[in-house]
């Protein structure tokens, strides 16, 4: 088994790994995160990358939160997520939410399927203007909102969500019913495997 890096095979991808930074609902950088690359399966990229293409004939690219996540990654959030008094960027991510309800409204779990190499968190980088797509919510904010079929946003951006949601189906992601960001692979090749190497 290989994941390979992102970057390598899709040149005009723009990376923003924000698990490398403290940039993120943890508030510093996540163990396992060495690098900030993004990895994936050769199916996965192969997938992106025609994404990717069929946007630039629409003046976007896409911009990559994450992408292969280690397991020792997601223990960290869940030892993050059971330490209720650290709470120092919740305004930005969780202002709605309690911390304690962080594992009952499913917001944190214990396996993610980032760990198998497939998913990708990405958003619309438009390149007439040069700035992020505005889609309603930011990366990684736990509430409603951030559901790809919410509709209490403006109409520019639901259609912002459904266009990156569009591209995405088209090349072979099925997307998350919480997460505009999220897709993974409908053919993955390792559906069942959760991986622990670091992201370098």
């Amino acid at each position: 088994m290989e994941l390979l890096n992102v970057s390598d095979y899709i040149q005009n991808i723009i990376l923003d790994i924000r698990y490398y930074s403290a940039y993120n609902f943890v508030g510093e950088r996540i163990d396992g995160y060495k690098k900030p690359v993004a990895l994936l399966t050769l199916e996965a990229i192969k997938a992106l990358n025609n994404a990717n293409n069929d946007l630039m004939g629409k003046g976007y690219i896409l911009k990559i939160y994450d992408a292969y996540r280690p397991s020792k990654s997601v223990n960290h959030f869940i030892r993050w997520a059971k330490d209720i008094n650290d709470i120092k960027n919740k305004e930005i991510f969780y202002p709605d939410i309690d911390k304690r309800d962080l594992f009952s409204l499913g917001y944190i779990a214990d396996k993610s399927s980032h760990s198998r190499g497939s998913s990708v968190d990405v958003t619309l980088f438009d390149l007439r203007s040069g700035k992020e797509v505005d889609m309603g919510s930011p990366f990684d904010y736990f509430g409603q909102i951030s559901s790809p079929s919410y509709r209490k946003i403006t109409i520019d951006q639901y259609n912002n969500r459904k266009l990156l949601q569009y591209f995405m189906k088209k090349n072979g992601f099925e997307p998350l019913d919480t997460e505009w960001w999220h897709f993974t692979l409908k053919d993955e090749p390792y559906p069942d495997t959760y991986f622990n190497f670091d992201v370098e």
